[in-house]
């Protein structure tokens, strides 16, 4: 993507004011987006982005700037803006002269390229989805089908002598659909995606995705109020997932725990979860949406243990947390494209499955809430306070699955749910999403199988009386 001569001059002026570490990042994407909304095509477009960011490093100094533009003239200009805001000053420190490094071993196979599939096909996915979540009943109103792709090709050189490329193939379909009965209205939400190409329809069935979504908002209509206390709380595979990513897997991130904005800093070590808690980050996980063979800094992916057994292992990092911290660095220097720098991010983010199955959790359990799905939430990182809707749930009534409920949100707090989990199953599955952290947007997986916490608050609306 650049030539290596060019990468050494580059790297050469970023040093050339000073700093102790320099790296050029170079970007390619191309994309394609469809949004198919009350049968109509909103819109069906291609797009194409190409740049470059230079950093530049100088002890716990860092400077970045970036460029559209490759040619040799602005990649220079692009070098010396990010020199020049760092002023290391003294003597240009030693550039090891990139040449290509060993690439990481991991492998993530596509076998359906995006360019491999027409516009025509990929139309045809979105209406299937659509045709099916329409097919469920007059009380669907508004259903709304989105499918995209991506092939993100990227180039690292580093002072350090490293040099890298890699690509990465990206595609989702996510199906909403709405269900309307007098003055209620409820909504159902699938949105599958993959590290790969459109062998994701292999494993999901558009039209399958699109009759969930609907089944979803019309069992929601009618669902009764949920009550309101604390409840032993079932939560359900995959979609669960998101309450450990949001409520305790940011604050295992380096950069929170160095400000001490994390409810984990300073407890490596400690028991923080229940026993039966294993959990990791693990962007090796072939075809899952947050996978790669490599960060957006060259490290190679790999399997980080954040909690084992209950007891805190470690945090996920980028180089200058692992620097800093004087610990390898974990693979997760994550960027949303050219024009950021790398911080630490999740990738796949779950808890590992139990030996359980979700049936036996049920039975188990007199009465409590199942939470199929959960929807947004607020979460304080400092202290691991939270609150979850949940868009899909249900009473537990006698150790069975009874009514739905709507309205629910659960309250609590992070390590404390960590804590109280007391049953886990086997049936680990991946929800895929986009984080967002400091102005980024970065593909992560939210994962976990089927567990319970043996009291957590749920606040309803169903009256007491």
């Amino acid at each position: 993507m650049l030539d290596l001569s060019m990468a050494e001059r580059t790297l050469r002026r970023a040093l050339r004011d000073g700093g102790d570490f320099a790296e050029v990042f170079v970007e390619s994407r191309e994309s394609y987006s469809l949004r198919l909304e009350e049968e109509k095509v909103e819109e069906n477009s291609t797009g194409r982005e190409t740049g470059a960011g230079v950093r530049v490093a100088y002890g716990e100094s860092m400077a970045y700037a970036y460029t559209n533009d490759l040619s040799e003239a602005s990649l220079l200009e692009t070098a010396a803006a990010a020199a020049a805001a760092v002023r290391g000053g003294g003597a240009a420190a030693d550039l090891r002269v990139p040449s290509p490094s060993t690439q990481p071993a991991i492998s993530h196979e596509v076998k359906m390229l995006p360019e491999g599939v027409s516009r025509e096909e990929k139309l045809s996915l979105a209406r299937r989805a659509d045709r099916a979540a329409r097919e469920q009943g007059p009380e669907v109103v508004q259903v709304i089908v989105a499918l995209g792709d991506s092939r993100q090709r990227v180039f690292i050189a580093a002072s350090d002598g490293r040099c890298l490329e890699d690509e990465r193939v990206r595609v989702r379909l996510l199906v909403q659909a709405v269900a309307a009965r007098g003055g209620d209205i409820q909504t159902g939400y699938e949105a599958p995606g993959m590290l790969g190409g459109y062998e994701l329809f292999e494993r999901y069935d558009p039209a399958e995705l699109g009759a969930a979504a609907a089944r979803q908002a019309l069992i929601m209509l009618d669902a009764r109020p949920a009550p309101s206390g604390p409840f032993p709380v079932i939560i359900a595979n995959g979609t669960g997932g998101v309450l450990f990513h949001e409520a305790c897997g940011h604050g295992l991130e380096a950069d929170a725990v160095f400000k001490d904005a994390s409810v984990f800093a300073g407890r490596l070590g400690e028991k923080v979860a229940s026993k039966l808690v294993f959990a990791y980050d693990d962007p090796t996980l072939p075809g899952i949406w947050g996978s790669y063979r490599m960060d957006d800094e060259g490290t190679p992916a790999a399997r980080t243990p954040l909690i084992e057994a209950g007891v805190l292992r470690s945090f996920i990092n980028d180089l200058k947390r692992a620097r800093r911290d004087r610990t390898a660095p974990t693979g997760n220097g994550r960027r949303q494209s050219y024009r950021h720098l790398p911080i630490p991010r999740m990738s796949n983010t779950f808890i590992a499955p139990g030996d359980l199955s979700p049936e036996e959790i049920i039975a188990d359990t007199p009465r409590g809430i199942y939470a199929k799905k959960l929807g947004g939430g607020e979460v304080n990182p400092v202290t691991g306070d939270f609150i979850f809707a949940v868009t899909e749930g249900y009473m537990v009534e006698g150790g069975r699955i009874g009514d739905p409920v709507k309205g629910a949100t659960l309250i609590g707090n992070g390590p404390r749910v960590l804590e109280g989990i007391d049953a886990i199953a086997d049936d680990l599955d991946f929800d895929a999403g986009m984080c967002g952290k400091d102005g980024q947007s970065v593909p992560v997986s939210t994962g976990q199988p089927t567990l319970r916490v043996h009291e957590l608050v749920v606040g309803g609306t169903a009256e007491v009386g």
